[in-house]
């Protein structure tokens, strides 16, 4: 997938095939407003952000880092879905049953992993917009938007998943990890108000 041009991208989405799918693009959502940060942050550098140049050296490695995970976690999800439905494809019987529910276990980590990342990116919009170069400020709200639909679509992926895993401890687990979703967008609701504030006096 990361090899990918992006209309080749968009065209497999478009198509009718079980993957890449929304589990996917949260996935690219959350890199793209990982990458937005770390254009921001090299934005912010030089003389002028002397006083936080520690912490923007701190945010342009992360960003980096996260950016990558995320689109490995694009190619884990596709991959995830793909066995979900080789699974269902097996004759009806126990096995069957075990597979699917293996498999749905499966396909509910990359987006509960993308939810971790896109909160992580969610505290990162927070920590540069007051220290950011303000030419470049409502990128840090275009990164907090983007942050935000990978939570949300993200949660709806794991959701859906869950609803076929009949593990309760696995459930439990995964509830847990989207239980701070709702509050991460609310962030992220916040920093795009404090940019569309400043750039609307």
């Amino acid at each position: 997938m990361r090899d990918l041009k992006i209309v080749d991208f968009l065209a497999e989405l478009a198509d009718r095939v079980p993957a890449p799918g929304g589990g996917a693009t949260a996935a690219l959502h959350a890199a793209q407003a990982a990458a937005l940060l770390g254009m921001v942050a090299r934005y912010s550098t030089g003389e002028k952000y002397t006083e936080h140049a520690e912490t923007i050296v701190a945010v342009i490695a992360e960003t980096d880092t996260v950016r990558a995970r995320a689109l490995k976690l694009a190619e884990e999800d596709a991959a995830a879905f793909t066995a979900v439905t080789d699974a269902y494809r097996l004759p009806k019987g126990e096995e069957r049953a075990a597979t699917i529910a293996r498999a749905l276990a499966g396909a509910a980590e990359p987006p509960a992993r993308v939810v971790e990342a896109a909160t992580r990116l969610v505290e990162l919009c927070e920590l540069l917009l007051p220290i950011g170069n303000r030419n470049v400020v409502t990128d840090v709200a275009a990164a907090a938007e983007a942050a935000r639909a990978a939570l949300t679509t993200a949660r709806v992926n794991v959701e859906i998943n869950m609803g076929g895993i009949k593990d309760e401890r696995v459930r439990e687990e995964l509830n847990i990890r989207l239980s701070g979703v709702d509050a991460a967008v609310a962030r992220a609701d916040w920093v795009t108000a404090e940019v569309r504030e400043e750039i609307n006096p």
